[in-house]
């Protein structure tokens, strides 16, 4: 997950909204089970539409914020921004290809 950019309450209109390329927020928890199966499915899709979609993970304990302003209750959720507005949400564990899918409709 080193290489896989962390945004905070403080840099997610920066990195986002504000954002050239088409984005995708993994909003999760370090103790969320379903969470930790995403983890590693997001990272492949990182490495795979690197420079063509910024992809990200928000803490949801250390950021209260955007996580609040987005009414995420449910983790994972996975927000997909285009131009700096919601084009999709994915709650829950999903199936890479569903959400690899939803990816190729924001390229």
């Amino acid at each position: 997950m080193a290489d896989l950019l962390q945004v905070t309450d403080e840099n997610f209109d920066a990195e986002i909204m504000k954002s050239e390329i088409p984005a995708i927020v993994d909003f999760w928890a370090e103790w969320c089970g379903p969470c930790r199966m995403v983890g590693p499915v997001v990272e492949e899709l990182a490495a795979q539409y690197k420079g063509k979609v910024k992809i990200a993970k928000m803490d949801v304990d250390k950021n209260r914020g955007i996580p609040a302003k987005f009414g995420i209750r449910n983790i994972p959720t996975l927000i997909f921004f285009k131009g700096g507005q919601v084009a999709q949400t994915i709650i829950g564990a999903q199936p890479k290809s569903h959400i690899e899918q939803e990816l190729k409709k924001l390229l």
